[in-house]
């Protein structure tokens, strides 16, 4: 029995054996099922992936969902804030109101003397 052995001309212009090429792409039977397999999977989660992006109400949802979670979490921040804030206003009430009151004598104080300058 004979073989025929073809050759063709590769890009570098060589000639190169088109059984040998055949014989190291050739792959066996379990390599082409596990091959099959693997690609099945990756479709498998193509189709999955493109039926979620499809489905508006589940991702709607999902948004609103999101958003109501970080408005509750601000919100739960901005009560947090506040409760602060006061805690340290009641600490410092004092100063706050001596200092307030100086401003206020300061500021009666320069009127006086500006009206004194004038008359």
């Amino acid at each position: 029995m004979t073989h025929e052995v073809r050759g063709s001309a590769s890009p570098s212009g060589a000639h190169v054996d088109a059984g040998s090429e055949a014989a190291r792409g050739a792959k066996g039977p379990d390599e082409l099922r596990r091959e099959i397999e693997r690609t099945r999977h990756e479709l498998g989660d193509t189709v999955e992936e493109l039926a979620g992006k499809m489905d508006v109400k589940a991702r709607a949802r999902a948004r609103a969902d999101e958003l109501k979670d970080r408005a509750g979490a601000m919100s739960v921040q901005m009560r947090s804030s506040a409760a602060h804030a006061g805690e340290v206003g009641k600490q410092h009430r004092t100063q706050l109101v001596a200092a307030a009151g100086a401003l206020v004598m300061l500021a009666v104080g320069a009127a006086v003397m500006v009206q004194r300058r004038h008359h």
